[in-house]
Parts: structure tokens; sequence; C-alpha cells
């Protein structure tokens, strides 16, 4: 069995939340804890996770426990207010919209509208969130966005000297993110967080692990963050999910300072 101590998932899903969970916010710690992890930070598509966070980390000691906020339209979408409030709880990533992403949208087929983002201008309140993301120093998460969105926000993240860009699941079906635009952002910053959820059947399509590896040789293990983005009823749990990427990258000749680095370290710097 593949040991998970020190590691660190940025990417998990509890309850609760109005979609099922598998477990909640202090069972998944306890999990987690028991397996030797650092740390997990908790996703929501429709609430604010730091305070979550913090009730999860009193109750359960040895292991550290972040929240955060997706700019989905139940937070008023790019909402410069929502993202002060979020800080001052404590988080420490804010996400660009998900389930309401324009892009998103149009992949799942549910139809025009959603937040987008246009290539030569974004929102004044989006300046605003991304100056709030710089002042208090916390990893700005991409989030559901398109390939050109996504190159756009990271441009003018950028000119407000945001330092954290995390590019969420680049090998997602809906965002699906070549390796040649991933090695461009990865000269500007930005870490790529590789996320093992669409190996699993519980979003609808299986990817398999060799094309998660394959992005990972291309771009490199320095700027490749390990996550699960698991929590999904029906499917196992986040701490098995983390441990089977772990052992994906494993087979796959890295050896365990380079996992322990993606699993462990690259993220842990910007948690600090």
């Amino acid at each position: 069995m593949v040991e998970l101590t020190g590691f660190i998932d940025s990417h998990v899903h509890a309850a609760p939340e109005h979609i099922p969970r598998l477990l909640d916010d202090i069972a998944l710690a306890s999990q987690a804890r028991d397996a030797g992890m650092a740390g997990l930070l908790i996703k929501s598509h429709t609430t604010l996770t730091a305070d979550r966070a913090a009730i999860a980390r009193r109750v359960v000691q040895g292991i550290q426990i972040w929240g955060g906020l997706v700019l989905n339209q139940c937070a008023g979408g790019f909402n410069p207010a929502a993202v002060e409030v979020a800080l001052q709880y404590g988080a420490m990533e804010i996400w660009m919209p998900t389930i309401d992403a324009a892009n998103h949208r149009k992949h799942a087929a549910q139809g025009d509208g959603g937040l987008a983002l246009e290539s030569q201008k974004i929102p004044d309140a989006l300046h605003e969130i991304l100056k709030l993301i710089a002042k208090h120093d916390v990893i700005l998460g991409t989030g559901h966005l398109s390939v050109e969105e996504t190159l756009t926000l990271v441009r003018f993240a950028r000119e407000h000297r945001v330092k954290k860009i995390l590019i969420t699941h680049p090998e997602a079906p809906f965002i699906d993110m070549s390796v040649a635009v991933q090695r461009n952002l990865a000269t500007l910053g930005c870490m790529f967080e590789r996320t093992w959820v669409f190996t699993t059947p519980a979003l609808g399509s299986v990817m398999p692990p060799e094309r998660m590896i394959r992005d990972i040789k291309g771009v490199g293990f320095e700027t490749t963050v390990l996550a699960s983005d698991m929590g999904q009823v029906g499917n196992p749990s986040p701490i098995e999910g983390l441990r089977g990427f772990a052992a994906a990258c494993l087979n796959a000749g890295y050896d365990e300072s380079q996992v322990r680095q993606m699993g462990a370290d690259n993220v842990a710097q910007w948690l600090k």
C-alpha cells in the first residue's frame, strides 16, 4: 500500500453540500489524518468552506484543514464583497466559477449563459478580486473556465501581481488544455492541479490514467500538484483516490521523492 504520509489533497469535496457527498468534513479529516496526511483543502461548488475548515481543525487534531470560496452564482459570481469576507474567514483559495462557468454549462449541454471572460477585457469586479487575492497572497484557482479564458485570467492576474495561480484540472474533458499551453503557463509561474477523479466513472466518463501521466511528463513534476477532486457518492474515498494517483506515478517511473514533491511539497509552499 502506498504511503500518504505528509500528503495534502488540495481539491476534495465533503458534506454538507447540495450534491450528495461520501463523507462529511469531520469524517474526511479523520480518515486523512489516520492515513498520515498533512492536510486537506475542502472545496464546495456552492458555499464558503473556510468556516467549516476552522471547525474541522478544532474537532480533528493532527491535520491541517483549509477552505476557500468558488465564485459561482450563489456567491454572487464575480463578487469582491464575498471574496473579502471569505479571506477574513481565512480562505486559502479563491476559485473562478465552476458549475456556473459558461464553459462548463456549454459542455454539460445546459444551454447558453453562465459566467464568462472576454479575451480582451474582464469585469471591473474581477480586477478588484485579483487585487484582494494578491494582497492576501492566497491561491487563485482557475475553476472550469475554458483554455482561452484561463489565458486571459492569468495575464490579468500577473498584472495584479498574483503569485499563486493553480490551474484547475487541465485534463478535464471540458477544459482539455494542451501540453503546449501548459508549458507556456508554467513559464509564468503557474502550477497544475491534476485530479484523479477523471479516471473514475463518477462523472460520466473514464480517462485513462496514462493521459494524466503524459501531461505530467510533458510539463514536469516540478509544477504538478496531485489531488483527488473526490468525495462523490459511489466513488472510493478521496484518500484511496489520492493513494491510487501516487501509485500510478510510481508505476510510471517517478521515484518516491518526486511523488512526494507532487503530492505534498509543491502545494504546501502555497498554503503557509
